[in-house]
């Protein structure tokens, strides 16, 4: 795309009528519109959604409050912007609230806000919203699950500005789990109203929002770009200086990364790690990488079918990798090492496990496993391709040597996570970040023996199953780390999941932008963004 194209694209953009009246509100300025590049945007409007792509979690986070939201926490150096302290709750859409004193429900008073279509916000909206979120199936339903957030009883409209959530247990995932970006509130309703008789208005959401968040969407045109504009009657929170944002869908990352460089946009997220090397290092633009909390790349080893039932040749593969060179070559050095641990396991997550690159002990296990090698195949997917594929080449050159000879197969993205569903892979290269940042939650979602979707190594160990659940409802701080310890031990002794880094959540602007902040969704928040 040609400078001048760009431009008078983005130009055409701001001239476009306002969702007010002009003699109200006069034609946003460029210093208070963001111009946004990506790879894809939203494929919906609603997060709840089932089948919702990556970047609708942004149409959640900035056009919907939730009841809180995580306290902000400024980046290490200058200008960098914010990330969160998950265990710290500010106000959002509740000014306030009160856990019971049995710490068997909480109460929240809600702020006098309202809707974009003017209505005031009310607690029976909250209870519609999470109502329809434990109910609506899919992703969604599941989050809300991980927090003990699991039926439509739990949820309590005391009166207009009064909300109470009733716990099904005690558990320290609850109230965090409502500043993820599912828990949203809908103007419920705007959404019965226009539902054509569906109680969750699942199609007219797709395409509409009903919210009372600090922007709303005024053009939303999938696969070319999405159109942002303040609401400025927005409650929870300052009212954020952009005006507009205007978010647009470029496939090409060469593209992508010659608009930024040339300053042509104002800040790009989703390229590969090499081109945030390169811009990191030229300076000319802000690059932002901050590490994706409880989030590895890893390779699993199916511990239920095929070779990799002997854990012998899973502690092979362990020791065969070779870390340093897929770090260089696939990630460009953007993560965080998950290898060559000393000591025992601590409570932190990620952390290193005690595996290096040693193809001795490789050979000797393979020798005491399979005498006669083994042959197997390896699936990564094709939309990750930029990273996935070349650790999928470097992982089967290293492992022919010790006799595991590797046949490589690019899944499409579109068809990746039903070959997962299968369960039926010898060996997935595969990436996964937990929004709750605890490593029962982690674990919870990938080695528990009764989580059949995240769980791709088909694991399952009773052992395993206790250590996690009773780090995840201990009453105390030594009961838990001594479980948190137990089961990381557990996974360095089995690996059915061989960590390799921890991935940087990438982004690069002009440096006349500030405010950037970091969540657990990784997508744009543009409610904090400055300009100039």
């Amino acid at each position: 795309m040609r400078r001048r194209t760009l431009i008078a694209s983005a130009s055409a953009a701001l001239a476009a009528p306002a969702l007010r009246p002009a003699a109200a509100q006069p034609a946003p300025t460029r210093a208070e519109t963001l111009l946004l590049v990506q790879e894809y945007g939203p494929n919906s409007l609603d997060m709840q959604g089932i089948g919702s792509s990556q970047p609708v979690n942004g149409v959640a986070l900035n056009c919907y409050d939730r009841l809180v939201r995580y306290k902000r926490v400024a980046l290490p150096g200058e200008g960098n912007g914010s990330t969160f302290d998950i265990t710290s709750l500010e106000p959002e859409l509740a000014e306030s609230w009160q856990e019971a004193s049995d710490g068997m429900s909480c109460t929240f008073r809600l702020r006098e806000a309202r809707f974009h279509s003017g209505r005031p916000v009310a607690a029976k909206d909250v209870k519609w919203s999470l109502d329809r979120a434990v109910s609506i199936g899919g992703f969604a339903t599941t989050q809300m699950n991980a927090g003990s957030l699991e039926k439509p009883e739990q949820f309590v409209a005391l009166d207009d500005r009064t909300f109470r959530v009733d716990y099904v247990r005690k558990d320290k995932l609850t109230l965090p789990n409502l500043g993820v970006t599912i828990p949203f509130v809908f103007d419920s309703e705007l959404a019965i109203r226009n539902g054509g008789g569906d109680p969750w208005a699942k199609e007219w959401l797709k395409n509409n929002v009903a919210g009372s968040g600090a922007f709303r969407v005024e053009a939303f045109r999938p696969g070319t770009e999405t159109i942002y504009v303040r609401n400025d009657d927005w409650k929870s929170g300052p009212l954020p200086s952009l005006r507009r944002v205007i978010a647009r869908d470029i496939p090409s990352p060469s593209t992508r990364r010659a608009l930024i460089e040339r300053g042509d946009t104002d800040i790009s997220y989703g390229l590969p790690p090499k081109d945030f090397k390169d811009l990191a290092e030229a300076r000319r633009v802000k690059v932002v990488g901050v590490p994706v909390p409880n989030a590895i790349w890893y390779v699993a080893l199916n511990a239920t079918t095929g070779p990799f039932t002997d854990v012998r040749l899973r502690q092979a593969v362990a020791w065969a990798l070779p870390y340093e060179a897929i770090m260089q070559a696939s990630l460009f050095g953007r993560g965080v090492p998950m290898w060559g641990a000393l000591g025992g396991p601590t409570t932190a997550w990620p952390q290193p496990f005690p595996y290096s690159t040693n193809l001795a002990r490789a050979r000797e296990l393979v020798q005491q496993a399979a005498p006669g090698g083994v042959t197997t195949s390896l699936l990564f997917d094709a939309g990750s391709g930029t990273i996935a594929e070349p650790m999928a080449v470097l992982v089967k050159e290293a492992l022919a040597p010790i006799g595991i000879n590797v046949e490589l197969s690019k899944i499409p993205g579109a068809n990746f996570r039903g070959e997962l569903n299968k369960k039926t892979a010898p060996m997935v290269i595969n990436r996964f970040g937990g929004w709750l940042d605890w490593p029962d939650y982690f674990f919870f979602w990938n080695y528990h023996g009764n989580n059949s979707i995240f769980n791709i190594a088909s694991y399952q160990n009773p052992a395993m199953d206790r250590l996690i659940d009773a780090a995840r409802f201990a009453a105390d701080a030594d009961t838990y780390a001594g479980a948190v310890k137990g089961f990381i031990g557990l996974a360095e002794q089995e690996v059915p999941m061989i960590p390799i880094a921890q991935p940087l959540h990438d982004v690069a602007m002009q440096r006349s932008i500030g405010g950037y902040q970091f969540w657990p969704c990784r997508e744009p928040d543009f409610r904090f963004l400055t300009k100039g």
